[in-house]
């Protein structure tokens, strides 16, 4: 095993069994993503992942808003509603469920119910025929980082880039690498990237687990038992299997070893201690424990290495954000280091992935925090919680935990100016179409309600659409591929600077 002071300033490349642009570690959702948007941009892609077969377990089971949209914006949005169902549960917050509120900024005022496994297939399917290559069984034991620039625009030299070792022997060369290896991540750890926090105080465990007692007297118990310990439920029927329950119950302890889970026995007791009866739960699909650690990667790139997902930021999984966090990453990291890889990047544009994409993950690990102590059964929380639900009664505030949640109030801190600066773009109607339908390549878009402006230079990089987007209130906007806004106005100067800034020097 490589250490954090071997990582940087090795030019060995012998033995390296292939080459590629961008090395993935982690078929997951976040770089089976992050595939898919390099190769919209023509980088060729290796994604390695340690297991041998995709996982059949559900875990996460909630996409929101702002991945619905994403996931519309590519196009992908069909191929997850055939397969899942749509939720809208808004202002679910530490254990307090409202009504979805009126007004939120989106045209998909929903979430999707869909397994993890099922969203790891469907993005897997699709970088596949976008032409990634998923290699299986394939676990990385050290990695190496050569001399070069490690910033924007081609390698200064031809060795530049990132070599990892595999456990078979094997070497891969690749220009950058990202680890989206989950919260354990080895590449966070071999490049030595520091991941401050703090650790687990309790533990709970969640399984897929049939059951011989009869449905309705266990909804009954839940019920019970959840007016004063939220951190029980069963959900039936989980993934439409009958008779299989999706339980989650408060541990025992705090595990010292958290890679083994818990035993079929040590669920059932834990069961019996807060619900009086352990419902004859027996045939585990799968059985695991999280906690409440709170964790986040002091930087998100170290040279040519970059961490996405759960490899930079962990937390617990209080109002179903993590997948989401994720996926969201690669989107916004997609397009740059695709335009890093292709030549064109302006200065500087990779690293505003850390930039962007670090206080998002902060104000996550921070507003779950805040549920776990909503969800706790002490006087103190139990109070807590009731004000909080009366307080969420008021519409404003239903909203702003919505949009927090959802993460559809993402704004990103690109200066001064209207106050669509930042913000993604909700899909819009337009004369030809819709907004979303527009942004299937992952390009840049000049949407113009004047007719008077030009891409002239960047036409390669950034699609020109005239409209009258009758819902806009400016006269045009530039958005990212990442569907946020980059500029708004009407003068040619001002866009051309914006252009330059985003999607670097003008072709000839």
């Amino acid at each position: 095993m490589i250490n954090a002071r071997d990582v940087t300033d090795v030019t060995d490349t012998t033995d390296v069994t292939d080459t590629t642009d961008v090395t993935i570690v982690g078929a997951g959702p976040t770089g089976l993503m992050l595939a898919c948007e390099l190769r919209l941009a023509g980088v060729r892609v290796v994604v390695l992942e340690r297991a041998t077969e995709p996982t059949a377990q559900s875990r996460g089971r909630g996409l929101h808003t702002r991945s619905v949209e994403l996931l519309d914006q590519r196009g992908l949005l069909d191929r997850f509603l055939a397969v899942s169902e749509t939720f809208s549960v808004g202002g679910f917050f530490g254990g307090v469920r409202k009504p979805w509120p009126d007004g939120l900024d989106t045209a998909h005022p929903y979430g999707l119910a869909t397994p993890q496994s099922v969203t790891e297939r469907l993005l897997g399917e699709r970088a596949r025929e976008l032409g990634a290559e998923i290699r299986r069984g394939c676990e990385v034991v050290g990695l190496r980082q050569s001399d070069g620039d490690g910033g924007s625009g081609p390698a200064s030299a031809d060795d530049a880039g990132v070599t990892v070792d595999l456990a078979d022997g094997t070497r891969l060369r690749s220009r950058y690498l990202v680890g989206c290896d989950g919260g354990r991540s080895t590449v966070r750890g071999l490049t030595g990237i520091g991941f401050p926090g703090e650790p687990s105080t309790v533990d709970t465990l969640l399984g897929d687990l049939e059951a011989t007692e009869d449905p309705g007297t266990i909804a009954a118990v839940v019920r019970e038992v959840r007016r004063t310990q939220l951190r029980f439920g069963a959900l039936p029927d989980v993934d439409g299997t009958a008779g299989v329950y999706r339980v989650v119950v408060p541990a025992e302890g705090v595990a010292e070893d958290r890679t083994t889970p818990p035993t079929l026995d040590e669920f059932k007791r834990c069961v019996r201690a807060v619900a009086g009866t352990d419902f004859g739960l027996h045939s585990p699909r799968w059985l695991s424990r999280f906690g409440d650690a709170t964790r986040q990667a002091e930087r998100y790139r170290d040279g040519r290495v970059l961490l996405a997902g759960d490899a930079a930021h962990i937390h617990p999984p209080t109002g179903g954000q993590g997948l989401n966090l994720g996926v969201q990453d690669a989107f916004n990291l997609g397009w740059k280091l695709a335009a890093t890889v292709n030549g064109w990047a302006p200065e500087g544009l990779l690293d505003t992935y850390h930039a962007e994409r670090h206080p998002v993950g902060a104000a996550v690990l921070d507003n779950t925090r805040a549920q776990i102590t909503l969800l706790g059964s002490d006087p103190g929380a139990t109070a807590l919680r009731d004000l909080f639900a009366r307080l969420m009664d008021f519409e404003e505030v239903n909203r702003y935990i919505t949009g927090m949640i959802t993460a559809v109030d993402v704004r990103y801190a690109l200066g001064e100016g209207h106050e669509l600066l930042g913000r993604r773009l909700r899909d819009l109607p337009l004369a030809r179409g819709r907004l979303y339908d527009l942004t299937h390549d992952g390009r840049g878009l000049l949407l113009d309600r004047t007719g008077r402006l030009s891409v002239a230079g960047w036409a390669d990089r950034v699609d020109h659409v005239v409209d009258s987007a009758e819902e806009l209130d400016v006269p045009a906007l530039l958005l990212r591929p990442d569907g946020h806004v980059a500029w708004t106005g009407d003068d040619q100067d001002d866009l051309r600077a914006h252009l330059k800034r985003w999607f670097g020097t003008p072709t000839p």
